[in-house]
């Protein structure tokens, strides 16, 4: 496929885009996790464990991939815990430590919430070429990148910092 024309956008046009897609998104989110009985926190940190996948993560990582506090996660691990989405398991290499584990039966759950929506995204990306689809990706990559150094900036709370 070699996709379809698109009309030319400005940079301000591509940012106002974003910013309604952000929107939109948060909004979304907000209403998956209502009805999956989480909050958009503990949905997050639900989806860095699914993306770990075999890789187990530790609270420690969870808690520095969701930009909160060890304490913080510990109570994100609590409601995830007594929600039936994860499991905590002894590290092997360490037993201090914890590895956090989803739920098969959680897993299900969650991707039946966000079945219908993939399917729609997945039909709209193949509107693209592979070309296109590569700008896309690298382009969702770069900004992901300048989102967690912006977020870094802001957690160090530093008034000599341009944010």
């Amino acid at each position: 496929m070699d996709g379809t024309p698109r009309p030319p956008a400005s940079p301000a046009q591509a940012l106002s885009a974003m910013d309604h897609l952000i929107a939109a998104h948060l909004i979304g989110q907000q209403e998956l996790a209502r009805r999956l009985g989480l909050n958009v926190t503990d949905l997050t940190c639900f989806a860095f464990v699914l993306e770990a996948g075999q890789d187990l993560l530790t609270a420690g990582d969870l808690a520095a991939r969701a930009h909160v506090t060890t304490g913080a996660v510990t109570g994100i691990l609590n409601r995830l815990e007594r929600a039936g989405y994860v499991t905590r398991r002894p590290d092997p290499a360490d037993r201090r430590r914890v590895r956090v584990a989803a739920v098969p039966e959680a897993v299900s759950r969650v991707e039946a919430v966000y079945a219908g929506h993939y399917q729609r995204l997945t039909a709209l990306f193949a509107d693209y070429s592979p070309g296109e689809l590569a700008i896309i990706t690298d382009w969702f990559t770069r900004a992901t990148a300048l989102a967690h150094d912006y977020l870094e900036k802001l957690n160090r709370n530093d008034p000599e910092e341009e944010c």
